[in-house]
């Protein structure tokens, strides 16, 4: 058979060809197989027209279909493209070294505010020279009525609070009004963030990085007094695929061991299990240590060969992009602005554009809430 006659070969042909009288919708598809089997230039036009099918439907099929000479100016814009990337690649390379440089600026009014918070110093009057939200929303009539009122209030808070020293659970309470770090912190983790004094970025031009700082004050829990975790960063486009370069990307992460004291490691609990001998029958409890959530486990982030193996499994893939966003969240949101995650502006901010953006999905059927989630949009808890 001429494989030019044999592309005009239908099923029903097949079924015909077989002999058995059988009409076409009553051929089994094992029948037609074994003609196909039978007959190897219909199955070799089949697999060509299928071959032709999917290429027609694959990205590169446009390409394909153009002249030469066009094909050939495209890959001098794709020459161009990548020349851009790599103009990209410097530029957020330069980024931060500009982080870098204005850390260093920002150091001395970060050290004022953990002084401030741990009640090292008592801000001065001029320090404390802010409006504050009462004073926002009064008119001035409502001033004169309730300035009695006020200031028998006062009195009465200052006398309560003479001897609380600096603001008490000020980290704890940033942390839980951001809804990515409440989801980590447990009941038995706040008595230990009750003493959490400071949250400091250390930035790292080379390698490119930067490192979270966790300041402790004496606690019965663990004898250390800084917690670390720090993170690798890379701003080179992958030479598989280098048109897939967004930015700076986290690519690893390191914790630090906690010196816990005798009985006080909240990441894991004692738990009682009976154990029957097989052949005695007898029974005995075991007594075993089980991991447990809390907040504390972002300090011992999957194990370096785990992540260094080229097969990752889905659990620790997903724990990894979730650690690298936990880290960006805090050097980029929390660190900067802890005094409003503290009274939950920064929360409210949040919500305000929250509600914009659902007035807008309203609009877009394609709007996958999801996928906005994953790009690192975080909400916040409301007190």
């Amino acid at each position: 058979m001429n494989p030019k006659d044999a592309e005009d070969v239908d099923v029903e042909a097949v079924a015909v060809e077989s002999g058995d009288g059988i009409h076409p919708e009553d051929v089994a598809a094992s029948n037609i197989a074994q003609q196909l089997m039978n007959h190897p230039e219909m199955l070799s036009a089949v697999q060509s027209k299928l071959a032709g099918m999917v290429e027609g439907n694959s990205p590169n099929a446009h390409m394909q279909s153009l002249p030469k000479s066009v094909r050939r100016r495209v890959k001098a814009l794709k020459k161009l493209q990548y020349d851009m990337v790599k103009l990209e690649s410097n530029f957020y390379k330069e980024v931060h070294q500009l982080e870098c440089k204005y850390a260093d600026l920002y150091s001395p009014l970060l050290e004022e505010r953990k002084a401030i918070v741990s009640g090292e110093v008592e801000p001065t009057d001029e320090q404390c020279d802010w409006p504050s939200d009462d004073e926002e929303d009064s008119s001035l009539a409502d001033e004169a009525a309730d300035k009695l009122r006020i200031e028998d209030s006062e009195k009465e808070n200052d006398k309560e609070g003479e001897d609380v020293k600096g603001v008490q659970g000020f980290w704890l309470m940033a942390f839980k009004n951001v809804e990515l770090l409440a989801s980590m912190i447990q009941d038995h983790d706040e008595p230990i963030l009750e003493h959490l004094t400071n949250v400091k970025v250390d930035f790292s031009a080379e390698p490119m990085g930067f490192t979270l700082e966790f300041h402790f004050s004496a606690n019965e829990y663990f004898s250390d007094k800084v917690l670390t975790k720090s993170y690798e960063m890379r701003s080179e486009p992958d030479e598989d695929d280098p048109f897939s370069f967004e930015g700076p990307e986290i690519i690893a992460c390191q914790g630090c061991v906690i010196n816990w004291n005798k009985g006080k490691n909240v990441s894991v609990r004692t738990v009682k299990k009976k154990q029957k001998h097989q052949k005695s029958g007898t029974t005995r409890t075991v007594t075993k240590q089980e991991h447990q959530d809390s907040f504390f486990n972002f300090f011992t982030p999957p194990e370096a060969a785990e992540v260094e193996s080229e097969e990752i499994d889905e659990e620790t893939e997903a724990l990894l992009q979730a650690d690298y966003e936990i880290g960006h969240y805090i050097r980029e949101r929390v660190v900067p602005r802890a005094v409003l995650f503290f009274t939950g502006e920064a929360c409210e901010e949040y919500g305000d554009d929250d509600e914009d953006d659902d007035d807008e999905d309203d609009d877009d059927e394609d709007f996958d809430p999801a996928a906005v989630n994953a790009q690192g949009k975080q909400e916040c808890k409301q007190q």
